[in-house]
């Protein structure tokens, strides 16, 4: 049974259930004692904690994350991007003028 509500919890709560399934306890009474809607929760978190550590169960930043255009590192990689793209368009310029100049030899 599913709860009407998303309820949200702390690295605490999470780690506090993770390490108490990891020392055998059965999931399905950690959820009941704890009142989680199922024990596939506890069971998501042990995998998140198995791979990637504690740092997993920390709640994550929602959104996109935040950039200003003035942020010089995103300036430099958007002026490498730019660089990289003309150095393509001039080596496909210079190859398409000598695929015309070979054309045009066939012909005569």
């Amino acid at each position: 049974m599913t709860k009407p509500t998303k309820r949200t919890f702390s690295f605490e709560f999470k780690l506090e259930v993770v390490r108490r399934a990891i020392a055998g306890e059965t999931q399905l009474a950690l959820a009941q004692e704890f009142d989680l809607s199922s024990p596939r929760l506890i069971q998501k978190w042990v995998n998140t904690y198995r791979t990637e550590g504690e740092d997993g169960l920390r709640p994550k930043p929602k959104g996109r994350p935040r950039g200003t255009p003035d942020d010089p590192e995103r300036q430099e990689s958007e002026l490498e991007r730019l660089r990289r793209e003309n150095e393509r368009l001039r080596a496909e310029n210079a190859y398409l003028g000598k695929l015309r100049a070979l054309r045009a030899q066939e012909r005569r």
